[in-house]
């Protein structure tokens, strides 16, 4: 798949970084895109500034499912499990897909993140298999760490520097429970949260894992964040109570967006900065639940969900390093309960449902 373009110089291959074109008045205008046709589609191959686009539709899941969990290794964004599935498909950096070992359970509402290298795939609900950790490496090798010491589904994870941490969740009782595995895939058990809670969010800020809002006998607010040695502190919570939102990271800045709040979807977006300062940038365009984010270079996305009677959506908003807002995309089918990851230039949605169908849609954006 088209990337860049490249020129012959001194018998070697130069990539170009700049182009031109002649006018009707023979004046040299630089050229800001370029595209070429890859499969009869037309594919952004180039452009002078870092510009996300739009890629295309690539190839799709092996199976339609939802409730799916994603993360990256250097080399391949993973997407694994969901409702009725065990399935996890790989794409490198050039896009394409492959299918390793599948998860060791079939299992959905899990979550993943990474560490040194490895994406790991953790909790979820299928049975007696909520505690099951499943682990992957940059050659898509699967190993199985220690198990999470409490089984439970709707957890949330992500990673700072030293660690892969799970926190909440569910297992007919709501959880506080945290679990830390560090580069090795040792787990350890720090600090619960301050508030039991499922249907929350993490993203990781400054060495800081962050865990905000979720349902804990009732929307919470509260936001938990774990050093780089794993002491926990409660910095200002979200502006609201909120549950099924997303989170994200971006440069200096942990991102929380949508959810739903006790008036229906919400969509409001909290930011907090390496100091753990929150703010409240400019809201999603659309309030929505269920959605999905991710983070590409300068650019952090939030795409998909559903809304409060208005069925389902496609947008996909885009806040740069200063968290100002754009939406510039969007999905090629309206969905939720979707997933997200990043490799490579690309930035990756996938699966979901619309009016209790499954897809196994899988969209691509690129830093062009």
């Amino acid at each position: 798949m088209a990337k860049g373009i490249y020129i012959g110089v001194e018998n070697k291959a130069r990539k170009s970084k700049k182009g031109y074109i002649g006018d009707e008045n023979n004046k040299a205008c630089k050229l800001k895109k370029g595209y070429i046709g890859v499969g009869n589609v037309a594919r952004p191959y180039y452009s002078a500034e870092q510009a996300l686009e739009y890629y295309g539709a690539i190839t799709p899941l092996s199976v339609a499912r939802n409730k799916l969990a994603a993360a990256s290794t250097n080399n391949h964004a993973l997407f694994g499990g969901g409702i009725g599935s065990n399935i996890v498909d790989a794409y490198n950096t050039s896009l394409i897909k492959s299918t390793p070992t599948s998860l060791s359970a079939i299992k959905s509402y899990l979550a993943a993140t990474s560490i040194n290298n490895h994406v790991l795939f953790g909790g979820g609900g299928s049975d007696l298999d909520y505690h099951i950790v499943d682990a992957y490496n940059s050659s898509l090798t699967r190993i199985t760490p220690t198990a999470l010491s409490k089984g439970r589904y709707s957890l949330a994870a992500t990673s700072t520097n030293n660690y892969a941490l799970f926190g909440g969740g569910t297992s007919g009782s709501d959880s506080n429970v945290v679990d830390a595995y560090n580069s090795l895939l040792t787990k350890s058990t720090p600090t619960a949260l301050s508030v039991a809670r499922c249907y929350l969010a993490a993203a990781a800020v400054n060495n800081y894992a962050l865990f905000g809002g979720g349902n804990a006998d009732g929307y919470s607010d509260i936001v938990d964040a774990y050093s780089s040695s794993l002491v926990r502190i409660t910095p200002t919570g979200l502006s609201m109570k909120i549950w099924l939102l997303a989170a994200t990271s971006i440069s200096n800045y942990a991102l929380f967006g949508g959810g739903y709040v006790s008036s229906g979807a919400t969509d409001l977006v909290n930011a907090y900065n390496s100091s753990l300062t929150r703010s409240t940038p400019t809201t999603l365009s659309i309030a929505g639940y269920y959605l999905a984010a991710t983070s590409i270079k300068n650019y952090a996305l939030f795409g998909g969900g559903a809304g409060s009677g208005d069925g389902y959506h496609n947008i996909i908003d885009v806040y740069n390093t200063s968290i100002t807002r754009s939406t510039p995309n969007v999905l090629s089918m309206a969905r939720a309960s979707l997933a997200a990851a990043s490799i490579n230039n690309y930035a990756l949605f996938g699966g979901g449902e619309r009016l209790s169908k499954n897809t196994d849609v899988m969209d691509a954006y690129i830093i062009a």
